[in-house]
């Protein structure tokens, strides 16, 4: 087992990802209330996956009989100035998670903790296609802001959906 710094900090990073599953549900809440729909939907899904990314840290804790902790949490943020600010935001978001996966990963290989090591690899893979993504969803909105429908249009023609992993994590009570 890693040393506890790895298990707290993993403990943290429960909190971070319920909160970044709160402050996508208060996206796709924005964009509901403009009529956007597939942003809509698009956010309400980024939002499931932050959920499932926490009920994976929690099983991993469980498997390792190490001690569930779930942080209190801040209140997302709710007003944007236009389509583009919420992008941008969760952008922000993702690159801020990959810096917390990467700690994290260092964490456990300097504990020489291999099992912990290997189950942070795939949120590393992970966090590569989300900033990516959002990367790509902020040049659109950037270039549709005056145009809701062609933003739509695009995530409509882009986003296919993501099928299942067989790699992922098991999810707590899935």
């Amino acid at each position: 087992m890693a040393e506890s710094g790895f298990f707290t900090a993993l403990q943290e990073q429960i909190g971070h990802e319920f909160s970044a599953h709160q402050q996508y549900v208060a996206i796709a809440t924005y964009y509901d209330t403009l009529t956007m729909p597939r942003m809509a939907a698009l956010f309400y899904e980024q939002a499931v996956e932050e959920r499932e990314h926490a009920m994976m840290m929690v099983q991993y804790l469980l498997d390792t009989d190490e001690q569930v902790v779930i942080p209190a949490l801040p209140a997302p943020k709710m007003d944007f100035a236009d389509i583009v600010e919420p992008v941008q935001l969760a952008l922000d978001q993702e690159k801020r998670v990959t810096a917390q996966i990467n700690e994290l990963t260092r964490l456990a290989r300097e504990a020489n903790d291999y099992a912990s090591d290997q189950f942070m690899q795939w949120f590393i893979k992970e966090q590569v296609e989300e900033v990516a993504k959002m990367s790509d969803l902020l040049a659109v909105a950037t270039r549709s802001k005056d145009n809701y429908e062609r933003l739509e249009d695009w995530v409509a023609r882009e986003e296919t959906g993501e099928g299942s992993d067989p790699t992922a994590p098991p999810i707590a009570g899935a």
